[in-house]
């Protein structure tokens, strides 16, 4: 799809003008926390933006453009899921004031923003040039759904820091405690971070690892960088409210990945089948993307519905639910 460079300028724009007046509403006053009706309000809000994003895909591109962003915007919304209880982790780590958990997020996500950007854009030029990635993008996400399914049960309440966080710790000079909302203070004349910044960067940068599996997930749903581009948007967007909504939902999604492990296992082979067929193996078909998005939504709606189910029989036995869901390897 070609899509002009007035049309990346205004779909950019008008996100961040969005995301702006987003930060402008919850910031306006006193700090306070994010109530769920607040939470439920935005969160309906930007996946109805989506919706209507794909709907004009659809009216002014086709089905299949469309199509691959719906495809794309599922996956990556049902792998930022995921990655809800690390940041949790994150705030506990770093004992970030609830009043100002929201604005963490929103920042922290913006720098993931840019980086996947960055990292969408490299991509792109990459398999446009070799072919053969998706053979390694394919390998590595059957790997990274082997791993889920290991990794299924086992709490992982540690958080590593990477080294880009490491090293802002160590560079910038920093208080050591939170000064309100601020992420720069001067102190005796000398200018210092706060804890704010910092947490900040260990959420944009514990974002972009993540990316490390998304990114070639939806990669392998379209080789279109703008649909890539605004399906990872669209996810990211609301995931800070989607933080606040599900609070302790999060608890009972205990089939959460293996219904990830299946969709990440059904794109590795489909990237690797249709790299075969672009190569001229016969018995490799083409998986259309109407059967991607049937697979996706299935198996969330099954894994969600399970999940529920089961938590709720946990509950009427008497047992614990789990504190936790597993949190992704990035």
């Amino acid at each position: 799809m070609t899509v002009p460079v007035w049309a990346w300028i205004a779909v950019i724009g008008g996100l961040l003008v969005i995301l702006a007046l987003d930060l402008w509403i919850v910031d306006r006053g006193e700090p306070r926390e994010f109530s769920l009706r607040q939470a439920g309000f935005w969160v309906g809000f930007y996946v109805t933006l989506a919706i209507i994003f794909g709907v004009v895909l659809w009216a002014t591109a086709g089905p299949t453009p469309a199509g691959e962003f719906f495809a794309g915007y599922i996956t990556e919304y049902s792998l930022s899921v995921d990655n809800l209880f690390v940041f949790y982790i994150i705030m506990t780590r770093f004992a970030v004031p609830k009043i100002h958990q929201h604005k963490v997020l929103l920042i922290g996500i913006l720098m993931a923003l840019v980086m996947r950007g960055i990292f969408i854009a490299a991509g792109a030029a990459a398999l446009a040039n070799f072919g053969w990635l998706f053979y390694i993008f394919g390998a590595f996400l059957l790997y990274t759904a082997v791993q889920l399914v290991r990794q299924h049960g086992h709490d992982e309440e540690e958080f590593t820091e990477n080294a880009v966080l490491r090293w802002a710790r160590r560079a910038l000079p920093h208080t050591d405690d939170y000064v309100g909302s601020k992420i720069f203070v001067k102190i005796d004349g000398k200018r210092l971070v706060t804890p704010m910044l910092i947490v900040m960067v260990a959420i944009g940068t514990t974002d972009l690892l993540f990316a490390l599996d998304s990114i070639p997930a939806i990669f392998g749903l379209t080789t279109d960088a703008f649909i890539v581009f605004t399906a990872n948007a669209f996810a990211l967007m609301g995931l800070r409210q989607l933080y606040f909504l599900l609070g302790g939902l999060l608890q009972r999604l205990v089939y959460l990945s293996y219904g990830l492990a299946f969709i990440l296992g059904f794109i590795g082979v489909k990237l690797i089948l249709e790299a075969l067929h672009s190569s001229g193996v016969s018995w490799a078909p083409e998986v259309p993307i109407s059967l991607s998005l049937s697979v996706i939504g299935v198996t969330m709606v099954v894994t969600t519905v399970a999940s529920l189910a089961k938590s709720r029989r946990d509950v009427r036995k008497g047992n614990e639910i789990p504190t936790s869901p597993k949190a992704k390897q990035g």
